[in-house]
């Protein structure tokens, strides 16, 4: 931002001391407006020409006196320009290292494919986590928009075996295909599986169709948008007041009420304890709705009497602040 200043303070008095200098060589020598700024010009930039035409003395004076003047801040616009094109582009090279430095350090990550409508909401939902993404996207006209959001991103085709290296997708914990089309995302699922097998992926569908092709292709969930949001629109109509609840726990961190689920490790002092003596109720104060076993059952308002097996995940619903506090048990 200081270097865009110094330049157009240049610039703009580069053209204020041609503007001078024209108007003097009009005023002394009488001279038409564009002889008057060609000798301004020749003159501040030491070219050496002789005069357009015979000067006074008056003329000759403030010739001397524009020399001075105009020929050392000629060197100095000159130089603000190079300074600025040369720290432009250093700036560019430096930041684009930095990024990929720590897109090189990110571990567990999200590579989120494409960085349009839906990924965009996309990254700001995964990212209130907090959770670590990295963004592939080819449009370059895109990276204002990542730079603004604080994305860490790589600028390429998510196609490309080289570029989905390069954004960690081997050390990855899940990868998102959001491309424009079907048949991208189908290209880049294939690609996306067959660098990292067990990486979890989740691609978008414009139809029916494209869901078996995607599905064939690796991907582990498909998702479309526009069924999607078809079927929230007839919930809405149909379950306003559960549609509101969810609406409310799975909103952005902006009040008290949250929906998590957390993982349950091995070294929890909470595995393998029944939940009439775990404590999470009494002492967090949270609702639990429903524990995923490991191999996919899902219980459901589970009872007293349910053990809290190392490997499930505990749906709950409180105050974020106690789930924290939770999921720090849970994960001991």
């Amino acid at each position: 931002m200081e270097r865009t200043r110094h330049l157009l303070i240049a610039i703009l008095l580069s053209v204020g001391i041609i503007a001078f200098g024209a108007t003097g060589y009009v005023l002394l020598e009488g001279w038409p407006v564009l002889d008057a700024v060609y000798m301004t010009v020749i003159t501040m930039s030491t070219v050496g020409y002789s005069e357009v035409h015979q000067m006074s003395r008056a003329g000759r004076v403030f010739t001397i006196f524009l020399v001075f003047f105009g020929v050392g801040f000629t060197l100095y616009v000159a130089g603000a320009v190079v300074q600025f094109m040369v720290e432009g582009r250093m700036r560019i090279i430096l930041g684009r290292r930095r990024l990929d430095k720590q897109v090189d350090r990110m571990k567990d990550h999200y590579v989120v494919c494409g960085y349009g409508r839906i990924g965009r909401v996309l990254c700001k939902m995964i990212r209130s986590k907090p959770v670590e993404v990295v963004v592939v996207e080819k449009d370059p006209e895109m990276i204002p928009f990542m730079e603004a959001d604080g994305v860490l991103y790589v600028n390429g085709d998510a196609a490309d075996e080289a570029v989905l290296i390069k954004a960690g997708i081997e050390r990855a914990r899940g990868l998102a295909a959001v491309l424009a089309t079907d048949t991208d995302n189908v290209f880049l699922v294939l690609t996306a599986r067959q660098l990292a097998p067990a990486i979890k992926i989740v691609a978008r569908s414009g139809g029916e169709a494209s869901k078996k092709k995607l599905h064939a292709a690796g991907a582990d969930i498909v998702e479309s948008p526009y069924e999607m949001g078809a079927a929230r629109m007839a919930q809405r109509i149909i379950r306003p007041t559960v549609t509101s609840f969810l609406d409310f726990a799975f909103a952005d961190r902006g009040h008290d009420i949250q929906m998590e689920e957390i993982p349950v490790s091995d070294l929890s002092p909470l595995a393998g304890i029944r939940l009439m003596d775990s404590g999470i109720r009494q002492q967090f104060d949270l609702i639990l709705i429903a524990i995923k076993n490991p191999d996919g059952s899902m219980f459901f308002n589970p009872s007293f009497e349910t053990v809290i097996h190392p490997g499930d995940t505990v749906i709950a619903v409180g105050q974020s602040e106690k789930l924290a506090k939770l999921e720090k048990v849970l994960n001991a």
